[in-house]
């Protein structure tokens, strides 16, 4: 039986998380970078307990948020957060494989699909010991092609298509976009401090776009003295709290 317990996200707002289905830092960089529309409908893509959803709908933003889980634990999870966050109107989970999304939701109809997505390739990296985190870490249920073309299929043109992902596979990236017609639009590096690698690359891409990218400035996670920077405050929300 696993053991679920809920962290707050601030404005009335609870991720059920466990040992299986939890989040980090990425989650927080996508939502943030994502720039959602109040009347946007979007759709999270292996959305896990749901944090993406959460955070989108704790910002007031987007019409209605779908997020789809292949993983039962994960989505039961989802469930959890919605029902204790009182999100149940603008927050649908659905527990679905993405490659075969035809006939639960609408082609053509998005504004918006999210997807923090496995960042390792199948047989590539040392493997995760849990099924779960094999399945969230490595391309074992979803290729980047997969995953491309669940975003090009549910895009209305014009569209956006927003994911977070490791720098090195930045080529293959760009490649399984063009493939399923998304043209990458804006990008955005992140790096643990000034000086060093960047860690994390965030790209939006536009449904039938024309080529034209914007390389944003990066974000730098800590300053100087090891404390988050002014710019990942702003990412959490925690000057607002404060």
């Amino acid at each position: 039986m696993p053991s679920y317990r809920y962290e707050t996200l601030g404005g009335g707002v609870f991720a059920c998380v466990s040992a299986e289905h939890r989040f980090g830092t990425d989650a927080f960089l996508l939502n943030d970078f994502a720039q959602i529309k109040k009347q946007d409908q979007v759709v999270d893509l292996g959305c896990g307990c749901g944090i993406i959803p959460l955070l989108i709908a704790r910002d007031q933003t987007a019409s209605k948020i779908y997020g789809v889980e292949i993983q039962p634990q994960g989505y039961e999870q989802c469930c959890l957060s919605v029902q204790k966050s009182g999100l149940a109107g603008r927050i649908a989970p659905i527990l679905a494989d993405l490659r075969s999304l035809k006939g639960v939701l609408p082609a053509g109809y998005f504004d918006v699909v999210t997807m923090n997505p496995p960042y390792k390739a199948q047989g590539h990296g040392i493997k995760s010991q849990t099924q779960s985190d094999q399945i969230a870490r490595h391309e074992t249920m979803c290729s980047l092609d997969d995953v491309c073309q669940a975003a090009g299929r549910l895009l209305r043109f014009g569209g956006k298509f927003c994911i977070c992902h490791r720098p090195e596979r930045l080529s293959e990236i760009f490649l399984a976009m063009g493939r399923h017609k998304l043209e990458p639009k804006r990008l955005k590096f992140v790096k643990q401090r000034e000086g060093e690698s960047p860690w994390l690359v965030l790209i939006e891409a536009a449904k039938g776009g024309r080529p034209f990218l914007k390389v944003l400035p990066d974000l730098v996670v800590e300053d100087q003295t090891g404390a988050y920077s002014k710019q990942m405050l702003q990412v959490y929300r925690k000057e607002m709290d404060e």
